[in-house]
């Protein structure tokens, strides 16, 4: 059952005083601290840093200096037309699923992560659809989709049921699946449930030791607390500058303050506006989140080198537990490579899904340029 409906996201400013965004400011530098602190004073110490650069002022001062022009303008992120699906797995509720379909040739489903939308693809999908059909879903509780019914189990077991049930109704079967961090994991999942025709997970979750994930969700906390407490005119003005930009997402990002002002405003409300945000983080609590191997899927590991968010060491985990996955480098890239450098992505993806490689078995080492 599918249908559509169009969403308007725009974000508007207005004219900010300096005083009130360095006020906005200091709230969220006081809740970063307290999140961060949970996870360890590196966490703390790393977000005080990045916050004091941004309050002792050099930040602000830039943008207050040249506001003017585009500084007071709108951020705009343009229409955009979401379509929903519903499945329903047997014994479990109806699962509403909002999605983008483009492109023609071997289906591919793209699965965001924590956090975050499908949008998170539009600068691959371009490079996608001239030889694949791509699929962007938005997981319940994200993006446009309403979060699960509250009689559905929110773990990767339950998940795998209702997305297959979610690629009957969209009249795919097995799929290639294309996921990252949270997403990347639940692909991985798909593949042994022998639901994915190929399995790519960019820097999948879940392959951590104990103090790593502390650390990620004290992160992730930290800036959801913070992009909280941000309203919206402070959020835009903040995005204006290249440096604002790299403070609020030199975390996720290699490259942040080469990411467009819409691209980041759009990437934090999401952030701040994601219901499943909470119950997920307790759900990844969960011990042994994969465990086993994928003998009959191929499998492509694509990890960014300077992914502060999941370090790259966590490749040789699941290298560990799956041998003949594939390996795939991203230099100099952070945890949201598709922003950073969505040419060598799309490659890795386009590479990953050609059916020509489907019936290659084996190992299929690591690809050439900087090790993971």
């Amino acid at each position: 059952m599918c249908f559509r409906n169009e969403s308007y996201l725009s974000f508007v400013s207005g004219g900010v005083s300096h005083g009130r965004v360095r006020c906005w400011a200091m709230a969220w530098i006081s809740a970063l601290g307290s999140a961060a602190g949970r996870g360890g004073g590196r966490v703390g110490q790393a977000a005080a840093g990045q916050w004091g650069l941004l309050l002792g002022g050099p930040l602000l001062r830039r943008q207050s200096a040249a506001g003017s022009g585009s500084e007071r303008g709108h951020v705009v992120v343009e229409p955009r037309t979401a379509w929903f699906v519903q499945g329903q797995a047997a014994d479990l509720g109806p699962v509403t699923v909002a999605y983008e379909r483009q492109g023609a040739g071997e289906p591919v489903v793209l699965l965001h992560g924590l956090g975050s939308h499908r949008l998170t693809w539009d600068t691959v999908m371009p490079l996608l659809t001239e030889q694949r059909e791509i699929i962007a879903m938005d997981l319940p509780g994200f993006g446009e989709s309403p979060d699960l019914d509250p009689g559905i189990p929110r773990d990767l077991d339950t998940a795998v049921l209702w997305l297959g049930s979610v690629f009957a109704a969209l009249g795919v079967e097995r799929p290639h699946v294309v996921g990252h961090s949270l997403g990347g994991l639940i692909a991985l999942r798909l593949g042994q449930a022998g639901l994915a025709r190929s399995v790519t997970a960019i820097a999948p979750a879940g392959f951590w030791t104990g103090a790593e994930r502390r650390y990620t969700y004290a992160m992730v906390n930290a800036a959801r607390q913070g992009v909280r407490l941000l309203p919206d005119p402070a959020l835009q003005a903040l995005v204006r500058t290249a440096p604002a930009r790299a403070v609020l997402t030199g975390t996720l990002y290699g490259r942040p303050e080469l990411c467009p002002p819409h691209v980041v405003v759009a990437a934090l409300r999401t952030l701040r506006e994601s219901a499943a945000f909470k119950a997920t983080l307790r759900a990844g609590r969960a011990p042994g989140l994969f465990t086993g191997d994928i003998p009959d899927v191929p499998v492509t590991i694509a990890w960014g080198t300077r992914d502060r968010l999941l370090p790259a060491r966590q490749a040789a985990r699941v290298r560990a537990m799956i041998p003949d996955a594939r390996l795939v480098p991203l230099p100099d890239c952070g945890h949201v490579p598709m922003l950073d450098a969505p040419d060598l992505v799309a490659h890795a993806i386009l590479r990953a899904t050609d059916p020509a490689r489907q019936s290659q078995p084996g190992p299929s080492g690591t690809d050439a340029g900087s090790a993971i």
